[in-house]
């Protein structure tokens, strides 16, 4: 099997992680629904969206400054810590309460702590892309639940504008992208090109330095370069590296977390009598399915990017494409633009 081969399987590979992220906040929306985890009161308010990403900054800047002092063991025990609550939130929806204690369901909390010790102990690229499944999944459907469709849009176009700037103007992101590379958490998702890949034990790529290259969107971190395999000192100064010469590639769980917020956001906020679907034992409505596809179709296009080495920040495909997915299934579906965008009720 050539690389060029390899390169489109893990690609595809990519894709899947993507998919089950999406098909896993659809299936958690209505059970934390009815578990009450809605994190707002208003979920159509769209200052929510403004408080999230002030919250980012906030998160942005408190990283930076951790990478700065030397002190990435803080930040490290904090995302794992971060991804045992979050893995709680699914698992104690998902696993049946055979056993509580003190109003807990034991098994879950077993579960979420089991997923926390993996991460922190052994964070080779399976490990780190089963966790981030859950994670995303999780996030996306809380936030899914508690966004509704105009502050939802609002927040993905925000953060396609602002990952574009920290990308392509300050450069920011590619500095705290590199420091997340080298703390082996599901900040960042890995698809390994062989079989003997190792993330342990493999050098970390720094985005700084690479062509192909994205840096974090927020709170999850993302690094979207990829892992060349050549060694700079082994090869002639006026080589170029082949953009497909690399052992893995790597994307920001970021990435599929946060399109998929406006995915969960039209399943579950978009009018009674629209046309749905049924997809991998779920009901999806219409303009929740165009969004998915908008999604991979915005994947698509980033990793073609990628593979040519061409730099890039990603948000702005993704969020891009399942914002547009989102409003042709809506239209298609006969609800009003106003009304699909969230604006009817302020016109």
């Amino acid at each position: 099997m050539n690389q060029r081969t390899r390169a489109l399987l893990a690609s595809a590979f990519i894709g899947v992680i993507f998919l089950l992220v999406q098909l896993g906040s659809l299936a958690l929306v209505e059970p934390f629904k009815q578990a009450g985890y809605q994190a707002v009161e208003n979920p159509q308010d769209p200052t929510n969206s403004l408080v999230y990403v002030g919250a980012i900054l906030v998160a942005t800047v408190f990283m930076l400054l951790i990478f700065r002092y030397n002190v990435e063991r803080l930040i490290r025990a904090f995302i794992v810590a971060s991804g045992v609550y979050l893995s709680w939130y699914v698992f104690s929806v998902v696993v049946p309460p055979l056993v509580t204690y003190g109003g807990l369901n034991v098994a879950a909390v077993a579960a979420s702590l089991l997923l926390g010790v993996a991460l922190y102990a052994y964070p080779e690229w399976y490990v780190i892309d089963a966790s981030g499944v859950v994670m995303g999944a999780g996030a996306a459907g809380l936030f899914g639940i508690s966004f509704g469709l105009l502050p939802a849009i609002l927040l993905l176009t925000v953060l396609a504008i602002y990952d574009a700037i920290s990308v392509y103007g300050t450069e920011h992101m590619l500095t705290l992208a590199s420091g997340v590379m080298d703390l082996k958490v599901p900040i960042v998702l890995v698809v390994p090109l062989t079989l003997s890949y190792s993330f342990l034990s493999a050098d970390m790529p720094d985005p700084a330095d690479e062509g192909d290259q994205a840096a974090a969107n927020g709170g999850d971190e993302r690094a979207d370069e990829t892992d060349s395999a050549a060694d700079a000192d082994a090869a002639p100064d006026d080589i170029e590296a082949d953009p497909m010469d690399r052992d893995a590639l790597f994307i920001g769980l970021g990435d599929a977390v946060i399109p998929t917020v406006l995915v969960a956001s039209a399943a579950f906020f978009s009018p009674a009598g629209i046309p749905t679907f049924g997809l991998a034992g779920l009901t999806v409505t219409l303009p929740a399915l165009t969004a998915m596809l908008g999604t991979l179709v915005g994947l698509a296009v980033l990793l073609w990017m990628v593979l040519k080495g061409t730099a890039h920040a990603g948000l702005p495909l993704l969020n891009g494409g399942t914002i547009a997915g989102y409003l042709v299934g809506a239209l298609a579906s006969g609800i009003p633009l106003l009304e699909a965008i969230g604006l009817a009720t302020y016109l």
